[in-house]
């Protein structure tokens, strides 16, 4: 499978959970808290590729380097963690059998109830 767990990503999650950077928000959010295209090139215009990938959870190889279709599972909105987005991420990422993407938002789901 060309998509994989992007570690780097992982790690900003955990960081951001465990500052308490994070929206305990209810799945069907994420569809009104998902940041829009605009918000998406404006943060990429402002802080570059490597800061936008670190915001998703899954990266695929076989796309274009430094292009958006190279990342996919986002978890924020680029200045919190988001609860629904994670939640929506770990179905999304089961259903289409990515099982270390899914087995991460699962340990972040865990890292924000146990607060």
């Amino acid at each position: 499978m060309a998509v994989k767990l992007n570690r780097k990503a992982l790690e900003h999650a955990r960081s951001l959970i465990k500052k308490g950077k994070v929206e305990r928000d209810i799945r069907d959010d994420w569809s009104e808290h998902a940041p829009s295209t605009d918000d998406e090139n404006e943060y990429l215009d402002k802080h570059g590729f490597d800061d936008f990938a670190k915001w998703h959870l899954g990266v695929d190889r076989e796309k274009s380097e430094g292009t958006k279709g190279s990342v996919s599972f986002p978890f924020g909105d680029f200045r919190k963690a988001h609860r629904c987005a994670i939640i929506s991420l770990e179905s999304r990422a089961a259903q289409y059998d990515h099982d270390d993407i899914a087995k991460a938002a699962k340990e972040l789901l865990e890292l924000i109830d146990a607060e």
